[in-house]
């Protein structure tokens, strides 16, 4: 089929307006996606960051039996197999952790500050629970802090933006694929006669359908590149900013290599798919009219 065959359904205008409400569904649509994905991302890396990761608190008025039962608790701890490492968390920086709220009482020695043990679990079935059985054994009394159960809030809060972000995506493709179907219907009627004197002149229906599926490529690719280069350059321009805010939470927020390889595949994709959905699409209607 010729190129000035190929034109003959085309439309200047209507193409335009199409590809501009396209690129905008595909922006909207690749960052979504890459939200979701650098939540996701987000999470499993802070999670994998606290779950092996405790502390063991020691409380007690008197200083000299809270360090006896810290020494005890930490000789317990380093012959543990549950335990990978144990260490005691210097006065110091205990105060420089409570001086925000304390002053300069926090570096006052008879401040009765708990004694604090960091351990990092060893990577065996049931460690937080042998590690529990361990501190209670030598102090009945001390407190266990799994890093991981401070995650609960935040964990439910990146699920949700996920669950968000994924309902968002799904919404946009929705749409987009609604916006083929209008304008598919559209250029049927607009072109109904041309359509008609094709068909007595010979053409099929695959052939009038394969028109209107270059032009909906057409189109959507237009939109693509317009709407997946601005998501792209936005995404990239997060990515920096929260490069250098220095939060361990933010600082996880990343595509990865996985997730740019599925960010810079859906402009591809949406472009496929759009005109999958037109050839289709016309095809139906015109087999109803036959």
């Amino acid at each position: 089929m010729s190129a000035a065959t190929a034109r003959i359904l085309d439309t200047a205008r209507e193409g335009r307006t199409m590809a501009g409400v396209l690129a905008i569904t595909l922006f909207l649509t690749v960052l979504a996606a890459a939200g979701g994905i650098g939540a996701a991302r987000a999470a499993l890396a802070l999670r994998a960051a606290l779950s092996g990761e405790a502390t063991v608190q020691i409380v007690s008025g008197d200083a000299g039996i809270r360090a006896r039962r810290a020494e005890a608790v930490l000789t317990a701890l380093r012959t543990s197999p549950a335990v990978r490492r144990a260490a005691l968390v210097p006065r110091a920086d205990l105060a420089r952790l409570l001086g925000p709220w304390l002053g300069e009482a926090a570096a006052d020695t008879d401040l009765p500050v708990p004694a604090l043990i960091d351990v990092t679990l060893a990577p065996v079935p049931g460690a937080l629970a042998r590690l529990h059985a361990v501190v209670r054994r030598v102090a009945p009394d001390a407190q266990v802090d799994a890093h991981v159960a401070a995650l609960g809030g935040t964990g439910t809060l990146l699920a949700a933006i996920v669950a968000v972000a994924a309902a968002i995506v799904l919404l946009m493709i929705g749409a987009s694929i609604a916006i083929v179907l209008l304008a598919i219907r559209s250029g049927l009627a607009a072109h109904r006669g041309t359509i008609e004197i094709m068909h007595a002149l010979g053409a099929t229906d695959a052939q009038v359908g394969g028109l209107f599926r270059r032009r909906i490529a057409r189109d959507a690719a237009a939109g693509a590149v317009i709407g997946g280069v601005a998501a792209w350059g936005v995404i990239l321009l997060l990515g920096r900013l929260t490069q250098g805010v220095g939060s361990q939470l933010l600082g996880g927020v990343t595509l990865g290599e996985g997730g740019w390889i599925a960010i810079v595949a859906l402009p591809f994709v949406f472009v496929i798919v759009a005109a999958l959905v037109a050839y289709g699409a016309v095809l139906r209607v015109l087999g109803r009219l036959a």
